[in-house]
């Protein structure tokens, strides 16, 4: 049931803000979902559940009045970095117009899936956060503020509720921007909340788990999010070498560090633990095609991820270096990121800001590749050989944030007989997020995965079944196309796992260059094959 939230709630000191109860949401596409789980007992008494009873975080709570002081202080601090070019030269610009110009007209509210799908609750709005983060920079930073003291933002009150939540919230949103492309001025909410995010971190050390610890740090230390050394990269394609042999009947060599190629592929490096089909499928192709490539067993040159992106720009600057310096030490033309949106837009686009003078290398998404080698007319495709229903997904960093809308499409166009692609509602630059968007798919600390697959997750899992309207018939082999490694995750765990896509409606996911090999002709047998399919 919708629960009215003031702003001014945010600072309360309730047991729970905003309870979410997975018996009051409805059924996605006639699915029951899953209901929520408690919180277990030995988490209550030290940390903070009482946004909305689950954490991303696990936040102590203050243990004297000194605590609470210092936390204020320190978000004031972190507050006014974020709104000084010196200390935030990257987006302090779009920040501030963002904070400023809002008309809160609450069009992004409809246009938001966390929103909607958790039954329209207040604290989930896009704005929300925004909002009272607003209230606070303007009562603390701002002439009128100052002037006025009590009266402008003195419905929000600064104290140690009013951060825990905020910090919690930042957590809440998938950054996906499907309110700004709704806002009729601009306004991004999904910046304000990725800049939130960084005040956490470079302020106060706060970050998930998953994202930081054991995803940037580890990255730092071993060259890879997934702790893969170079050896251990190399026996991943040894193995990728023989499972494509076995699988089209000859071998073919991956070229690994060789010196002034075309073209450095990096992929996502959980697809070699994960997926290791998609990293065979491009060796697969590139080789058809007759492209100069290789790849890089240099440390961090075969790792594509930068979870920086999602909360911290000295972190995102850091892996984005490291990654460009390996491409320079090879001589390669450019770089083509693999089938991964964050990876993309982070090395394609954010790391613009650093990349720059004898950094400065040509960096590039591998769909516009892809396209070029299902149109080109040297690698022979036979639709037939994909004669089952393929809905696409549009991961967010690439279509609504890079405008990378139609090279997918106009693939699958010549690898899908007529018919086949099945569109889902709003596909293209209004398509939802896979619900493990901005870092949510890696991000299992606490109860959180229940609110992630319970909620962020469901907008998706409803446009899949809508797409397969009418052929849900297990009878019926299904494939969810996702091209990008953080989607993949998130259907592995939410579609697959929690709403039993597999089992109930025989839908596998996977992505596009696997489909794309799937129908090349001159191959023998299929590529993708529902028995080894999640």
């Amino acid at each position: 049931m919708k629960q009215k939230v003031r702003l001014k709630d945010i600072a309360s000191p309730a047991d729970v803000l905003c309870p979410i109860d997975a018996a009051d949401l409805a059924p996605v596409a006639g699915l029951q979902g899953q209901p929520a789980g408690p919180v277990r007992p030995e988490w209550k008494e030290p940390y903070d559940f009482t946004l909305d009873g689950f954490s991303a975080l696990g936040l102590p709570k203050p243990r004297t009045q000194s605590e609470e002081t210092a936390l204020v202080e320190k978000f004031l601090r972190g507050l006014e970095r974020l709104f000084s070019k010196e200390n935030n030269w990257t987006f302090v610009m779009p920040l501030t117009l963002s904070t400023e110009y809002c008309v809160r007209c609450n069009t992004c509210n409809e246009a938001c899936p966390i929103y909607t799908e958790s039954g329209r609750q207040d604290i989930y709005r896009p704005n929300y956060r925004s909002e009272v983060l607003r209230k606070i920079y303007k009562k603390y930073f701002t002439p009128a503020g100052r002037l006025l003291g009590s009266l402008v933002g003195a419905d929000v009150e600064l104290n140690w509720h009013t951060i825990h939540h905020l910090a919690e919230l930042s957590y809440r949103c998938s950054i996906c921007r499907r309110c700004a492309a709704a806002c009729p001025i601009g306004v991004d909410n999904g910046l304000i909340t990725r800049e939130l995010r960084k005040l956490f971190s470079q302020e106060f050390g706060i970050a998930p788990e998953g994202m930081h610890r054991s995803g940037t740090m580890r990255h730092l230390a071993a060259g890879s999010s997934t702790g893969m050394s170079p050896a251990a990269f190399r026996d991943a394609i040894e193995f990728i070498e023989t499972d494509i042999e076995e699988r089209i009947g000859r071998r073919i060599k991956i070229p690994v560090d060789k010196q002034g190629a075309d073209i450095l592929l990096i992929h996502n490096a959980g697809e070699y633990v994960a997926w290791p089909e998609n990293p065979a499928a491009f060796a697969i192709l590139f080789d058809a095609a007759g492209l100069d490539w290789t790849l890089s067993s240099e440390i961090y040159g075969y790792e594509g991820v930068n979870y920086g992106a999602w909360y911290d720009d000295i972190q995102c600057a850091r892996i984005a270096v490291r990654q460009v310096r390996a491409a320079k030490k090879l001589g390669v033309r450019k770089i083509v990121v693999g089938e991964c949106g964050h990876a993309t837009k982070a090395l394609v686009e954010i790391a613009d800001r650093v990349c720059i003078g004898e950094l400065a290398i040509p960096r590039e998404s591998c769909l516009p590749i892809l396209e070029q080698i299902a149109a080109g007319g040297g690698v022979r495709f036979d639709p037939g050989k994909n004669n089952f229903p393929v809905t696409l997904h549009d991961p967010c960093n690439l279509v609504r944030l890079m405008g990378i809308v139609n090279p997918q499409r106009n693939i699958l166009q010549r690898i899908l007989p007529p018919g086949r692609l099945r569109e889902m509602p709003d596909a293209g630059l209004m398509n939802y997020c896979c619900g493990g968007g901005s870092g949510f798919a890696v991000m299992n600390s606490w109860n959180f995965p229940e609110w992630r697959n319970s909620i962020a997750c469901r907008r998706k899992a409803g446009q899949v079944l809508e797409a397969f309207a009418g052929c849900l018939d297990p009878a019926i082999p299904k494939y969810y196309c996702a091209p990008c490694s953080n989607c993949k995750g998130a259907a592995r765990d939410a579609l697959m796992e929690y709403y039993g896509f597999r089992a109930k409606y025989n839908i596998i996911y996977g992505g596009l260059a696997e489909l794309m090999v799937n129908a090349m002709a001159d191959l023998p047998g299929p590529f993708i094959t529902w028995e080894e399919a999640f």
